[in-house]
């Protein structure tokens, strides 16, 4: 990198700290700050979700997968999140609304305590808060990694240095901030990937080399599935991230929450969906052909797209690129740290303190700010241990870790919010969960702590989710826990009886009350 790209790269850390200060004007309650208010456009919460949900792993870690086994990277990553999102647009998003709308919360597990009980709360909130600091920790290191190919720098000093930029925008400007952001992000990685793939395309012969290239690759680069990624590991990765990508990700779910209606919630999936199902592709095909263009130097051939970014682009479109790998991690680590940050003052501080329970706007406003930061501190400290034998690697702790223990925590969550579970109750939802948690463990590693080499991939991730699933459908029919408040309480999340203007009124998020077990039906809403 020269000037001209250090320039590109100030300059946008200057607009996202710009756009952050300037959203901080539209912050005024805890409701603005983690659910916007219920008053996003339905576009921008579609383009916030698509860009929350991935980071610079996709240039790394995903872009290795891509130089090695080709079209596999696509089929068994993007395209099952697509389709799984597309099957959430009509199942769980408008219900994810309804929870801002209805019950009047900003935190997507704070509807938990009245749907089983305060502990099922406290263990779904602690163990996805315990995840969350490991996967976003996955994703600074990802996005340093790419620095130090760039730079130089070292790995401690580029998650310093992102981390800082990110605190001050999403700590200073709630979700809007967020969503602002990866508007402007998106809009970046959109000129940044089309670049990208037009140089690649001119140093294979032109536009016709996106259908002559493919017999000059390595040979099953076009099988659809390939080394350990599997038509189990397909479809297992297809149930997973139908969970995670509808609301399991509990970022992903604030996004609906935050628009203004149902219906609205439905539209912001659907265009989610399709930007999964189209934009990786355009970002994907330079990696596919990286192994005609450059050699890569690590094992797992995860430098390799920042290897050919280097020597393809000219300096300030290279700026302009890397730009775009920040955006992604940026995009992704802010919007988790609103979510756990919502988490930990709607759900976890409440049951430990009295005065969190009735905090005024001022006081909550100031406990969501410093959550924030808390949880990006822990998150960057972690980072700085990725590639440690523990975790391993950076895509092991982002395809194991996550995959296989998202089921477990986002199996009651999801669930919980339809009827025809209605009969599962606390017995089903902390069972399930206990049961993933010990599976993950059990396929993963043995008593001493030592990793497993003998079970592959795909059981590692599907089995937990598979046990907490079927644990959680068996329960409740054996042990049915149904009661007429948890009826109500589904019914209100349920009930489709949009008025003229889409949807009841926004919401304005209450205090927290005194009492942990509140199962109020606010008034006109009908079962």
């Amino acid at each position: 990198m020269n000037s001209l790209d250090w320039a590109v790269l100030i300059g946008y850390f200057g607009v996202m700290v710009a756009i952050g200060l300037w959203s901080h004007k539209r912050v005024d309650n805890v409701s603005d700050f983690f659910t916007a208010g219920g008053k996003m456009p339905w576009w921008l919460s579609g383009i916030s979700h698509h860009m929350s949900g991935y980071s610079a792993v996709m240039f790394t870690g995903y872009a290795g997968i891509a130089y090695q086994y080709g079209v596999t990277s696509f089929v068994t990553w993007s395209l099952p999140i697509a389709i799984g999102i597309g099957i959430g647009a009509k199942l769980f998003a408008p219900r994810l609304n309804r929870l801002r709308s209805r019950l009047h919360v900003a935190s997507p597990l704070e509807y938990l305590k009245d749907r089983y009980n305060v502990p099922t709360q406290q263990a779904l909130a602690w163990s996805g808060l315990l995840l969350k600091i490991v996967d976003v920790g996955a994703k600074w290191a990802a996005i340093a990694t790419l620095l130090s190919v760039f730079t130089g720098i070292t790995l401690t000093q580029g998650i310093f240095i992102t981390g800082i930029i990110t605190a001050v925008y999403c700590t200073v400007g709630g979700l809007w901030a967020d969503a602002l952001t990866e508007l402007g992000q998106f809009i970046i990685q959109l000129f940044a990937g089309l670049a990208m793939l037009v140089i690649v395309m001119s140093k294979l012969g032109g536009f016709s080399s996106l259908w002559t290239v493919w017999d000059k690759l390595p040979e099953g680069h076009t099988e659809p599935t390939a080394g350990p990624y599997t038509v189990t590991f397909l479809l297992a990765y297809l149930f997973i991230k139908t969970f995670e990508y509808n609301g399991g990700m509990w970022n992903q779910a604030q996004r609906y929450m935050a628009t203004d209606s149902a219906r609205s919630a439905t539209r912001s999936a659907r265009l989610s969906a399709v930007l999964w199902l189209v934009w990786p592709v355009v970002l994907f095909f330079p990696m596919w052909v990286a192994p005609l263009l450059v050699e890569a130097k690590k094992p797992d051939a995860s430098d390799s797209y920042a290897l050919m970014t280097e020597q393809l682009l000219p300096h300030g479109l290279l700026g302009l690129v890397v730009v775009g790998f920040f955006s992604h991690t940026m995009a992704m680590c802010s919007s988790d740290a609103n979510a756990i940050s919502a988490v930990f003052t709607r759900d976890i501080a409440p049951v430990f303190s009295k005065a969190a329970r009735s905090w005024s706007n001022r006081s909550g406003l100031m406990a969501a700010r410093l959550s924030t930061l808390a949880f990006l501190g822990l998150s960057m400290a972690l980072a700085t241990q990725i590639n440690s034998p523990t975790f391993k690697d950076i895509i092991s702790v982002v395809i194991k870790w996550v995959a296989g223990l998202m089921g477990p925590i986002a199996i009651p969550f999801m669930l919980g919010l339809l009827r025809r579970f209605r009969r599962s109750g606390p017995t089903a939802a902390l069972t399930s969960w206990a049961a993933g948690l010990l599976a993950f463990f059990f396929t993963n590693y043995n008593l001493d702590g030592s990793v497993k080499t003998d079970v592959a991939l795909q059981y590692q991730v599907a089995l937990p989710l598979a046990i907490s699933l079927v644990l959680y459908i068996v329960i409740g029919f054996i042990k049915p826990e149904d009661t007429p408040e948890r009826d109500a309480l589904i019914a209100q999340i349920n009930t489709d009886d949009e008025g003229p203007g889409g949807e009841a009124a926004a919401a304005t998020v209450p205090a927290q009350k005194p009492g942990p077990e509140s199962t109020a039906v606010p008034e006109g809403v009908k079962d």
